[in-house]
């Protein structure tokens, strides 16, 4: 069984590409290499192994471009007829309008707030019918909420427990504890029936 090894002992990016590395480690790592640490995990991931393998450092990816709305989420009145504007942002503000147009408990999740910021130049009435829709699907049997790409985690829980369903979180975190000090042949870590052999080891 190998050994996850120390990051700033390997020399290519298709080695650390191979392990998993929390954010942190990254940072730290991009910070001692003299590369910038902004960005997402997996874009700092990219920029370390680019370095690693050719010596060049590559910028940060440009940041989101200025909003040309000045509508402020914060504070601005809100009304059913409120289009969504490019300078939108999942306020107190409209968690307060949702609350009253849609119903007490309303909750931001995932799926709502990719529909809100992709669906510029909508109104909030169209937000509030894709707010029933979301919740109606959410009521069908076996519906799943999305997991993204980057939270390896969640996805891990999910397909665990779905395949052993008589084990629990502290089983999860015990295996992946385990897991992730393993190497892949593309960096992400899912699940495998035989990682419960790992804790045997």
């Amino acid at each position: 069984m190998q050994t996850r090894p120390a990051i700033e002992t390997l020399s290519s990016g298709r080695e650390l590409r191979r392990w998993y590395w929390r954010k942190d480690e990254l940072v730290a790592h991009a910070r001692a290499l003299g590369l910038s640490p902004s960005g997402a995990k997996f874009d700092i991931l990219d920029r370390i192994a680019h370095f690693l393998d050719t010596g060049e450092a590559l910028p940060p990816k440009p940041s989101r471009p200025r909003p040309k709305s000045s509508f402020d989420w914060h504070k601005d009145p809100l009304t059913r007829d409120t289009v969504i504007t490019d300078s939108y942002r999942n306020t107190q503000n409209v968690r307060r309008f949702f609350k009253a147009e849609c119903e007490p408990g309303f909750k931001f999740n995932i799926a709502f707030m990719e529909w809100m910021k992709s669906n510029k130049g909508k109104t909030l009435s169209d937000a509030c019918d894709a707010y029933w829709t979301f919740k109606a699907d959410a009521a069908k049997p076996g519906h799943q909420t999305k997991i993204r790409a980057h939270n390896q985690f969640n996805q891990y829980t999910r397909d665990f427990l779905a395949d052993n369903p008589e084990l629990g979180m502290d089983d999860v975190r015990r295996i992946w504890a385990l897991k992730i000090q393993q190497p892949s042949d593309d960096g992400r870590h899912r699940y495998d029936r035989s990682d419960l052999n790992l804790s045997a080891r």
